[in-house]
């Protein structure tokens, strides 16, 4: 059996809460907003796997968790992405890279293009919430002056605990996200 894989970082209901009150800003917006449930950070798409390969992707889960600490990412606004060229497909909260963040993801990249049929994206990570998908067509018959600006500031922390390897199940209302396992990161060390 084929699995749509992905491994992500998910966030506090609270933080899911301001991400919903957030998309609220633009109800003209030709735009399918993200559901609460679906909001997370993708760190790898891995796209059909095998029953056999998810027990492996498993496995490198549970290595990248014992060699990374908890951290924060920080998320400092909200544009349309990816890129400045329009239309725009999405409306999203950029995050800020940190050497946390970009150790997890190269840890998992590695080992994931070692051990499974993987290719890491050659695109730049840019750590980002997808809030809503952009009705490109809707979009564009919107006059160039009237198109609202989704550029907001923000500030959310959002603590990293854990990574979950995760499926997508594409229904006809759209894509539905099971945790399939979490685990979790190292605690940080307290300094006294």
């Amino acid at each position: 059996m084929l699995h749509r894989i992905f491994i992500a970082i998910n966030f506090p209901e609270n933080i899911k809460t301001e991400l919903l009150n957030l998309q609220k800003k633009w109800p003209t917006l030709p735009c399918h907003w993200i559901g609460k449930e679906n909001m997370h950070l993708t760190l790898a798409f891995l796209g059909n796997v095998s029953d056999e390969e998810l027990n492996v992707v498993f496995n490198i889960a549970r290595e990248i968790v014992e060699k990374n600490k908890q951290f924060s990412i920080y998320f400092v606004k909200s544009a349309y992405g990816p890129g400045t060229r329009p239309p725009p497909r999405l409306v999203w909260i950029e995050g800020k890279k940190s050497k946390e963040l970009s150790k997890l993801k190269e840890d998992l990249d590695t080992l994931l293009s070692q051990r499974i049929n993987f290719q890491p994206e050659k695109r730049e990570f840019l750590p980002h919430i997808t809030l809503g998908r952009v009705n490109t067509w809707n979009w564009k018959r919107i006059e160039p002056e009237e198109r609202p600006d989704v550029t907001v500031e923000t500030s959310f922390e959002i603590p990293v605990n854990s990574i979950e390897v995760m499926e997508s199940h594409l229904k006809k209302t759209g894509a539905e996200y099971e945790i399939l396992k979490s685990f979790s990161l190292k605690e940080m060390a307290i300094k006294i």
